[in-house]
């Protein structure tokens, strides 16, 4: 379904009082406390999806009809009434439109009396996404910003030996390659290449590891591939929606096998049906046949240590 996701950055000029903030510093602890109470009443009235974190605010909803796009645009107005009303305003020069999904019709929309203008890409929370859903861009950036920190340590510690690579390559170049990495798998082979050179990379360096084969080299660090590492978060996550805080959340996300016939522990996830090869690289959809492979007694573990503890000991038969 044709999608349209509005980005906008709220900027907050004056209070509802007219007193303007300008003495709170950035980055004080009071700021956001006064700009989520001026904003909190923000989503009154608006009927499409609204999120906001911090300052951003986006608004989104399906655009595959007239209707639609009226909807959306009517929501806009009552987006630009509340900052009337709050006496503050939106900057217009960071709104943004991302058109998604095969055949979007592309309905322009205006924020008071200005059309915005369509983007080709945007940026949330860190990670880039285009009009079709290509990770490409993200995976150049992580790559690009794991390297960048790489670099760094290189040129900062004398000897690479395995007690020192490890805990500086885990703590300050993977996460690089793993911030929100459910959202933004790489499905295509040339981007998961391309994040495996800097792990490549980082094994070369190590001393004494020379003539030995990339497995090799992963199994004497202790360290598994990158394709491994995010099955085991998508795993993780999964096991989190399903038994941990986000059971609620999980129960829309992903599904059980309600079949009195069908076998095994109750914890078997049903695979859903799609019709677009895009589907099978979301979350709900690669997961589900990796966690139907996992052991009754790891899918069943009664905390999250012990999950990942058995996790961790069948990981490497799976990939």
């Amino acid at each position: 379904m044709p999608l349209t996701v509005l980005a906008e950055l709220v900027c907050a000029s004056t209070s509802p009082s007219g007193r303007r903030w300008s003495w709170i510093l950035q980055g004080s602890i009071l700021g956001p406390v006064l700009f989520n109470v001026l904003t909190n009443d923000l989503d009154t009235g608006v009927k499409c999806t609204l999120s906001k974190f911090a300052d951003n605010t986006k608004l989104g909803g399906a655009v595959d009809s007239i209707e639609g796009s009226t909807a959306l645009q009517r929501d806009l107005g009552g987006l630009e009434s509340w900052a009337i009303t709050n006496p503050m305003k939106f900057n217009q020069s960071k709104c943004w439109i991302l058109h998604l999904g095969q055949g979007n019709p592309g309905y322009t929309h205006k924020l008071g009396d200005e059309r915005l203008e369509s983007s080709p890409a945007e940026r949330d929370l860190w990670v880039w996404v285009d009009g079709k859903l290509n990770m490409s861009q993200q995976c150049a950036l992580a790559a690009k910003r794991a390297n960048g920190a790489l670099g760094c340590i290189q040129h900062s510690v004398a000897g690479w030996s395995r007690d020192v690579t490890v805990p500086l390559y885990t703590a300050l170049v993977r996460p690089h390659l793993e911030h929100c990495v459910q959202f933004w798998a790489p499905p295509c082979k040339k981007d998961i290449e391309l994040l495996d050179c800097v792990q490549r990379r980082v094994t070369n360096m190590v001393k004494g590891l020379n003539g030995q084969t990339y497995k090799e080299q992963l199994r004497s660090l202790g360290l598994f591939s990158l394709m491994k590492t995010r099955l085991r978060g998508d795993l993780i996550t999964a096991y989190t929606f399903l038994k941990g805080s986000s059971e609620r959340e999980g129960t829309d996300l992903l599904s059980l096998v309600t079949s009195d016939r069908t076998r095994g522990d109750g914890m078997k996830l049903h695979q859903e049906k799609f019709r677009l090869d895009v589907r099978k690289r979301f979350f709900p959809e690669r997961v589900v046949s990796h966690w139907n492979r996992l052991p009754r007694e790891v899918v069943t573990a009664p905390s999250l240590p012990e999950f990942k503890e058995g996790l961790d000991n069948g990981l490497g038969h799976m990939v």
